[in-house]
């Protein structure tokens, strides 16, 4: 079929080449016959939902003639909205990002579309068609750019989340690009980014701007969910947007964020104590089924975290009653394991048979991290932590086969999430104990660090336009 003739052209010769009359090709198509006629003889056009018909009677691929209907149909037009949108959805459901900047070029001269794509990027967003709105919020960014609204605003934390990956370099870049637009936000808008974006530095260990961003929250939280539980206000507010978890959420996760900080400062009493007030919600007043489920789970994370701060702490009495509560509890085993590792580390622990009791986990775990495209960031660098506190552990029994094996797979993890921190050291404590290596462990090392340097190369080569 010549791919230089028109749709209609192709249409045509499809006809003659299989001996096919109009009725029956309408038939097939479940076209009417008057309107496959009109279509032919150019005195109607051609809609995305006519073109998908006929692609599939003349056995092509979904949306083989696309960039074609750009041309022939939308180019040097005056654009149709009740055309383009449903186009804008067929290229988004088949996945044919090319087209949609195409799309967007014949809109974007016009203001008045940048509402109607935002409409559009939104529900693409909200129904997991993740590269098609990045495409569009960055289109409508791009246009209101000189407005400052609230809409900006939005598309740039739309983006910011969409940017969010297994890459922390990556993810640290989509941080600094939202952060100027957090204080552009609406109020309720606001609560969700600054969680989102308080999680985000979490992973990165960012802990100065998660202890900034948690007392902004918990500031935010507190001034909101009072405001609405004035009784003058109830009728106003049935009348706004909610966010996305219950309004005394915002409150909780701002204690667990900044239980979180003191963590890291190793300062666990004070963790404790932030963990006490994620764990007492008696202020709470709603007693809806979201309310009732989020408030169970603040209360089993402060229960686990309230065991691994204590043991952390240097309370090793409550290990055994830790480990029963991760083994009741599955989602709770890999924090588990790794505080009990760091503690086994800190406190010169043995903890071999814990580590048995758990080993299958350990290598499901490895193995999801191992086959995941979009690892979780949070848990994927926790990860990368957890196997390098696995590798030292052996090592410092000894334990050299087990010490390289896990260490092996950290380096690997944190090449495949670009934690250069987690690739440092892990490079640094194989050296410490290179001697201990077999060969075979040494090409495997080798083959990995090359890997590593292979792909540092290419991004250099990049930045200067080699």
């Amino acid at each position: 079929m010549n791919n230089t003739a028109t749709i209609l052209q192709q249409l045509d010769n499809f006809l003659k080449q299989e001996d096919l009359k109009l009725r029956k090709l309408a038939s097939l198509a479940n076209l009417n016959a008057g309107t496959l006629s009109s279509l032919l003889n150019k005195q109607k056009v051609l809609t995305v939902d006519h073109l998908d018909r006929l692609t599939s009677v003349m056995n092509l691929p979904e949306g083989h003639f696309y960039d074609q209907y750009i041309e022939e149909f939308l180019n040097n037009t005056t654009p149709n909205w009740r055309r383009i949108r449903p186009f804008l959805y067929r290229c988004a459901d088949l996945n044919k990002l090319d087209c949609i900047p195409k799309i967007i070029n014949l809109l974007m001269d016009n203001l008045m579309y940048s509402p109607l794509l935002f409409e559009v990027a939104e529900d693409f967003y909200q129904n997991g068609k993740r590269g098609a709105a990045a495409l569009l919020f960055e289109s409508v960014a791009l246009s209101e750019r000189q407005q400052h609204s609230e809409r900006l605003a939005f598309c740039q934390y739309r983006l910011f989340l969409l940017r969010l990956g297994s890459d922390l370099v990556q993810n640290y870049q989509a941080v600094i690009q939202f952060e100027p637009f957090l204080d552009r936000l609406d109020e309720i808008d606001q609560l969700d980014a600054l969680k989102d974006l308080a999680n985000a530095c979490r992973a990165l260990h960012q802990w100065d701007k998660v202890e900034a961003l948690a007392k902004s929250l918990e500031a935010s939280g507190k001034a909101y969910y009072q405001w609405t539980h004035h009784s003058e206000r109830k009728k106003e507010m049935n009348m706004q947007k909610m966010p996305t978890r219950p309004l005394f959420f915002y409150v909780a996760y701002a204690y667990l964020l900044r239980a979180c900080v003191y963590e890291a400062q190793r300062n666990y009493t004070q963790a404790l104590r932030f963990t006490c007030a994620y764990a007492d919600l008696s202020w709470v007043k709603e007693t809806d089924p979201d309310t009732r489920h989020w408030i169970g789970l603040f209360k089993a994370w402060a229960q686990a975290n309230t065991y691994a701060y204590k043991l952390l702490s240097g309370d090793t009495r409550i290990l055994p009653e830790y480990v029963q509560h991760i083994e009741r509890n599955k989602e709770e085993i890999l924090p588990g394991l790794f505080n009990i590792i760091e503690a086994a580390n800190r406190l010169d622990m043995d903890v071999d048979e814990i580590l048995q009791r758990f080993e299958s986990h350990i290598t499901e775990y490895i193995q999801v991290q191992a086959d995941s495209r979009y690892a979780d960031q949070l848990m994927a660098n926790a990860f990368t932590e957890f196997l390098h506190e696995l590798a030292f552990y052996y090592f410092h029994r000894r334990m050299y086969s087990d010490g390289f094996k896990y260490l092996l797979n950290c380096l690997e993890l944190s090449s495949k999430i670009n934690n250069k921190s987690s690739i440092i050291k892990s490079v640094g404590l194989f050296e410490h104990n290179r001697d201990q290596a077999s060969s075979e462990t040494k090409t495997a090392y080798q083959n990995l660090v090359n890997g590593v340097y292979e792909d540092e190369k290419k991004k250099t080569a990049s930045l200067f336009g080699i």
